[in-house]
């Protein structure tokens, strides 16, 4: 099925939850946005639904603290999740935020495919390599957008994909890599299609059913 089978255009924000119980329904198709978080995730959201204030950006990394739902269509809905790593925050509030990134995670069943963005200049710092782990353990297409592309040059920018793409080929999942740049679109159609490609299989999938 094409791209056409979903919208990312149509984006619109519903709810920030604190916690996977304060979500919507754990039915349909979510897919989720996760990186550290002076990723540009923010950024990377806004551009690929076209929409300049979709999910809030900020010159101080960290924002993203609650786990945000954008609906696309009936119960297929994008999900930024709280941004790791980077942030200066405290402790606490750092753990807490952790805490939720971990159980959305693991406990939310409709979740079909992840995007980790990585800053193309630093990638694949411990907590990636985790998450981008996990996601090949439990089945999960990744989809490694690397952002800010627009800062390397065109030989240099090509060497960290294949780097990146050499490095994660070892884990055997369904991973895609992708340099990617909100500010000159770079990588907007290919990230696209495959997300649009996650919502698509699964309406295949569910309407094949015998």
């Amino acid at each position: 099925m094409s791209e056409q089978a979903i919208n990312l255009n149509k984006a619109k924000f519903t709810i920030s939850a604190p916690d996977i119980r304060r979500l919507p329904d754990d039915t349909g198709i979510e897919v989720a946005f996760a990186g550290r978080s002076n990723a540009g995730k923010s950024s990377a959201l806004n551009t690929l639904t076209r929409q300049k204030s979709l999910a809030r950006t900020s010159k101080t990394p960290g924002r993203t603290q609650l786990i945000n739902v954008f609906e696309i269509a009936e119960n297929k809905r994008l999900i930024d999740l709280p941004g790791y790593g980077f942030a200066k925050v405290p402790l606490e509030m750092k753990k807490k935020w952790q805490k939720a990134l971990g159980e959305y995670l693991e406990k939310r069943d409709c979740l079909k495919g992840l995007v980790v963005l990585m800053d193309i200049r630093h990638p694949l710092k411990d907590l990636d390599q985790d998450l981008i782990e996990w996601a090949v353990d439990s089945d999960l297409p990744v989809l490694c957008l690397l952002t800010k592309c627009d800062k390397l040059s065109q030989g240099k920018k090509s060497a960290e994909v294949l780097k990146v793409q050499k490095t994660l080929a070892a884990l055997k999942g369904d991973i895609k890599v992708q340099a990617f740049s909100s500010l000159k679109r770079t990588g907007y159609d290919q990230a696209t299609q495959v997300i649009s490609n996650w919502f698509a299989d699964e309406i295949v999938d569910t309407t094949t059913e015998s």
